[in-house]
């Protein structure tokens, strides 16, 4: 399947990771449930960080919320504790009690000891609005997808309509999962961050793809079109959503995530999104290089983060990365005909 790259497109200046995806992160997997039939179209999609069993091998998490038009679990705890301790899930909105509730008993099932021996779970939730494509209100997503989902979770994934991207519009086009990744060089260390986005934001007018070499096609297309009338239309205005997920390999604390993930918004802004009243934009980031144990002994741990003065290349890489997932996102997924006939076009459609 062709991705953004393969249409001469690039995005940013660092270096990409291998599979140019989140999972080149290592240890990190990602998994889908695609539920499509007809008025149906929706699904799930797991991000787990690591290979091992989360809650007692927690990591380093934080959350932005860049516009708060959304219905998120589990961001409160992950707020104040800066950990995470189950994979992360996304979904549509009118299903996250579900998965929430699926992520609830799958963590039960792994681990025995919660509730009983030690405290409870704080799993986490994502959503978008996938209503003009699928029937959201037939709440077709069920716990044992969530289980599902988490246990075809690989490196090796599909991106566009698929899993909790089945659903989904991006600028007017068909939306959904896409990811991307850049290699950061610092003193001979090597280190990565890559983003999965699940993209449901933005209005056809504002849509900027910037390459001069592709862009005069786009606009042959009528794939992005400049705004001409400037009178308020009410019904023209952005009410989508995203969600950003980043991971990185690097030693970075809760508060420095937090700060990464602030600059995701730089990756929205440039593709032409002002971050509408109704856009619920939220990022979660995550570090996989220290793991905080659940059953800590020790009264004090000492645990390696990078120096602020080389945060810049995070920030940088940030921007870039999510910048990429959008359009990878917008670029793999296939035009879906859905609910009442309702109708997005995939953007690769008017390239090739």
């Amino acid at each position: 399947m062709k991705r953004i790259r393969d249409y001469e497109v690039t995005v940013g200046k660092l270096p990409r990771g291998e599979k140019n995806k989140i999972t080149d992160v290592k240890g990190v997997r990602v998994g889908h449930v695609t539920l499509k039939d007809g008025d149906v179209n929706t699904g799930v999609t797991a991000i787990l960080p690591h290979d091992g069993n989360l809650f007692k091998d927690k990591v380093y998490g934080a959350v932005h919320v860049i516009n708060g038009f959304g219905k998120t679990v589990g961001t409160i705890q992950l707020e104040e504790l800066g950990t995470i301790e189950t994979p992360i899930m996304l979904t549509n909105t009118l299903n996250v009690g579900t998965v929430s509730q699926g992520l609830v008993r799958y963590m039960l099932s792994i681990n025995t000891d919660i509730g009983v021996e030690t405290g409870t779970i704080n799993p986490i939730v994502g959503e978008c609005n996938d209503g003009y494509l699928n029937d959201i209100r037939g709440l077709h997503v069920k716990e044992e997808h969530v289980f599902e989902s988490i246990n075809n979770a690989s490196t090796d994934f599909l991106e566009g309509a698929v899993g909790a991207g089945t659903g989904m519009s991006c600028f007017g086009y068909k939306g959904g999962i896409g990811s991307s990744s850049r290699k950061i060089n610092i003193k001979d260390e090597e280190y990565t961050l890559g983003a999965l986005v699940l993209s449901n934001f933005g209005i056809k007018e504002d849509f900027i793809l910037n390459n001069n070499d592709i862009k005069p096609m786009l606009y042959e297309n009528n794939i992005g079109v400049n705004i001409t009338n400037t009178n308020c239309n009410i019904d023209n205005l952005e009410k989508g959503s995203i969600m950003i997920i980043l991971a990185t390999d690097a030693p970075l604390s809760p508060r420095q995530l937090k700060r990464v993930a602030k600059r995701s918004i730089v990756g929205i802004t440039r593709l032409g999104s002002y971050l509408g009243n109704g856009s619920g934009d939220i990022a979660i980031a995550f570090s996989t290089a220290n793991k905080i144990k659940h059953y800590e002994e020790c009264v004090t741990s000492k645990v390696n983060v990078i120096n602020e003065n080389y945060i810049d290349f995070f920030f940088r890489a940030a921007a870039e990365a999510v910048e990429e997932s959008v359009l990878n996102s917008l670029i793999t997924a296939d035009t879906v005909i859905g609910r009442n006939g309702n109708r997005r076009d995939g953007l690769s459609k008017s390239l090739d």
